[in-house]
């Protein structure tokens, strides 16, 4: 969508031909694109990162549920409750992205009569196979902890492995995401400002080369600094400089490098003119 945007906004970087009632529609366009990204941004970094930060420091403080606590007594102590489970099936399925492991569990107090129940059964998933899904089999008894309704993690014989549910200390993705937004958001702003203020004369404010180099240049950050950052286990915050700088580097080093080619060309042409004009 963004792309798509930044495309219309200046093909060719040829603004200068068309209509100008069309220029500041795009331009129109470009600045509600940045103001919803910028809204975007804004909930990233007061709701989405701070929520779940919070629910991760308050999993982290959460205590074992007294014994035999009801499941409604151990909700709202916001405890850690453990029940125990048999394994009846493990299952790993390829989405085209990533690999998602599920294992099915049935209480081992269960002693229905319909064992093939579906609805009497629980799955959980696994973002790895390692270090306790490629131990499981059929029959396996497993011990699950729970917190807040999740299963958040299975143990078996010592060997404890979280499940998607778990909360996590990942937070730097999503604070690079909002920082993605941001830069989209401010670069929208002026380009689409330019062509409101002056929609004949928009360059370099336009797709070509500028606009398309920002935008990718944005998102390749963006998305590199926050896979390393979560690869990495850094603290969110660092990506608040890192893509920025990064982004600034980059952009830095192609601009010189697009100037030393016009002046080199500009340095050709004069000496062809100047034979031109030595004949």
């Amino acid at each position: 969508m963004v792309e798509r945007a930044w495309a219309v906004a200046g093909s060719k970087g040829d603004s200068g031909r068309k209509p100008e009632s069309r220029v500041r529609l795009t331009g129109m366009a470009l600045i509600v694109l940045a103001l919803t990204a910028a809204v975007l941004s804004y909930l990233a970094f007061t709701v989405w990162v701070p929520g779940r930060q919070e629910r991760y420091e308050q999993y982290r403080a959460a205590g074992p549920c007294p014994a035999q606590a009801a499941p409604r007594e151990a909700a709202a102590e916001d405890c850690l409750v453990t029940g125990h489970f048999t394994v009846t099936k493990t299952e790993s399925t390829f989405t085209g992205k990533v690999t998602v492991y599920e294992a099915t569990l049935r209480a081992r107090d269960d002693d229905s009569r319909d064992q093939d129940d579906d609805s009497r059964r629980t799955v959980v998933r696994f973002g790895d196979s390692r270090p306790l899904f490629d131990t499981l089999h059929r029959g396996d008894e497993v011990t699950a902890t729970g917190w807040r309704g999740d299963i958040v993690a299975l143990s078996k014989d010592g060997v404890r492995q979280n499940t998607s549910d778990a909360p996590r200390d990942e937070h730097s993705g999503n604070a690079a995401l909002g920082v993605l937004l941001a830069l989209l958001a401010a670069q929208s702003l002026v380009f689409g400002a330019v062509r409101l203020a002056r929609p004949a004369a928009c360059a370099p404010f336009v797709w070509e080369p500028y606009g398309r180099w920002l935008v990718f240049t944005d998102i390749c950050v963006g998305v590199g600094v926050g896979a390393v950052s979560v690869w990495l286990d850094l603290p969110w915050w660092t990506v608040l400089v890192t893509v920025p700088v990064l982004v600034g580097a980059v952009m830095a080093r192609l601009l010189s490098g697009r100037r030393r080619a016009a002046a080199s060309s500009a340095k050709t042409t004069r000496h062809q003119d100047a034979r031109v004009a030595s004949r």
